[in-house]
């Protein structure tokens, strides 16, 4: 019998994450842990700003390990590579990532994991962005917007369920990347298939920081 190749999977908490998780264990990846990296202070996810302790109650909700590492904009590089070498002692030899079609993002991911010896897997490399997004819903997973940028997506936005309702209010705007992969919104998974339990939380206040704005989750 072949053996499962282990792996990583790099973690926002949002639906690419979850997406390029799911993609992976359906083809027989075995999703070791997550990886997120965190605020210096250790109280947000450097990525989408979500509180670390509900990332950590997330991963309890799909029952997968989590590694949080702190780390600031200046040292990202470093940390990342730190703890994946970590990994590579535990027989992990491979990271999922979940780009769609920057390239300069897959270039880094590709350039860590290869320095320290490990495979970079893209499971949404190059998948029309409203297939995707399609995929993601019908497949019953449940996330809302957490953060925007602040000159596109006012904080109404906020707090909004990814459904297709708000699909087509997206492509409505002209100017919106569908799955926000340039940064124009961040979303939280609490629920789906991958998920044994629903992550439980209630919305709270709403914050503008460096030109985003951010929604605080209270649980």
């Amino acid at each position: 019998m072949e053996e499962k190749i282990r792996a990583f999977c790099s973690w926002s908490g949002g639906k690419e994450s979850v997406l390029s998780f799911y993609r992976a264990k359906m083809a027989g990846i075995h999703i070791v842990c997550l990886l997120n990296m965190i605020s210096e202070d250790g109280k947000y996810s450097c990525s989408h700003g979500v509180g670390s302790k509900l990332l950590r109650l997330q991963a309890e909700a799909i029952e997968v390990p989590i590694v949080q590492r702190n780390t600031t904009w200046e040292t990202y590089e470093e940390e990342f590579k730190k703890v994946i070498s970590g990994f590579k002692e535990r027989e992990i030899r491979t990271g999922v990532f979940g780009d769609i079609d920057i390239q300069e993002h897959r270039d880094w991911v590709e350039r860590i994991c290869g320095e320290i010896g490990l495979n970079a897997i893209v499971p949404l490399w190059k998948v029309e962005r409203e297939k995707l997004i399609e995929e993601f819903i019908d497949l019953g997973f449940r996330a809302i917007i957490v953060a925007t940028q602040a000159d596109l997506l006012g904080q109404e936005w906020l707090g909004r369920e990814i459904d297709k309702r708000l699909v087509e209010e997206i492509k409505a705007t002209g100017n919106i990347d569908l799955c926000g992969e340039k940064g124009e919104y961040h979303t939280l998974v609490y629920d789906g298939p991958i998920f044994k339990k629903p992550v439980e939380f209630m919305m709270g206040g709403k914050r503008l920081k460096d030109r985003h704005w951010f929604l605080e989750l209270l649980f």
